[in-house]
């Protein structure tokens, strides 16, 4: 996706235009759609997960307005690409993934892109991972029925949370969640849809292990 074409969609943080120019979007979708990679729609990853349009990336990426020195938790590592975009404009970036297929799969593509300031586990995201709390930014790349509040309790203060909110299959809002001392604003950005945050771990095992670096 190139800049042009995201400025033209209001996407204007020359970091996060810079960044998604810097990652072969190619090398985040199956063999078969390579050819489609950088068209600005969703694309299947399998397990019945997508990759998000590029748009979407990069408006949600701009409104966690990184300078380059936060600590980053993302909920639905899916293919990896939102990851190595948020590795290239944050200190160190946390992910936790469901799928065990998906999280071996991006861990390795990270890896071998040379993305090595990224931690992936798997686990149940709407539980975000408390160990390394609190983030100076969450992002959530899967929709949830209500704010998940365990996620924001691992808010850091000035951070901010961008998440969709919503009922699968139906309107759905791009929400933003700005922590100062004890309060919370929240603002809605735009109608999106994603797919369900679903609670939990899918069957099977992340290498052995549930967290790789």
């Amino acid at each position: 996706m190139s800049q042009r074409k995201l400025l033209l969609r209001e996407v204007s943080d020359p970091r996060v235009l810079a960044a998604m120019d810097a990652v072969p979007r190619h090398r985040f979708v199956p063999m078969q759609h390579e050819g489609e990679a950088y068209g600005d729609y969703p694309l299947p990853i399998g397990y019945g997960q997508t990759i998000s349009q590029p748009y979407i990336v990069g408006l949600m990426t701009e409104l966690l307005e990184l300078k380059g020195d936060e600590k980053v938790l993302e909920i639905g590592t899916g293919s990896g690409y939102q990851t190595a975009i948020l590795s290239l404009l944050a200190r160190e970036v946390y992910s936790v993934e469901r799928i065990p297929q998906l999280a071996e799969k991006a861990r390795e593509r990270l890896s071998e892109l040379g993305y090595g300031n990224v931690r992936i586990r798997l686990g149940d995201g709407y539980e975000g991972w408390p160990e390394h709390s609190p983030y100076n930014a969450i992002i959530v790349t899967c929709a949830a029925e209500e704010m998940p509040r365990p996620l924001v309790d691992q808010l850091a203060d000035d951070g901010r949370l961008v998440a969709p909110v919503g009922e699968s299959g139906w309107s759905q809002n791009l929400v933003v969640l700005h922590r100062r001392g004890t309060e919370i604003s929240r603002r809605e950005v735009a109608g999106v849809v994603f797919v369900p945050l679903v609670r939990g771990t899918a069957k099977g095992k992340l290498g052995g292990k549930d967290e790789t670096r």
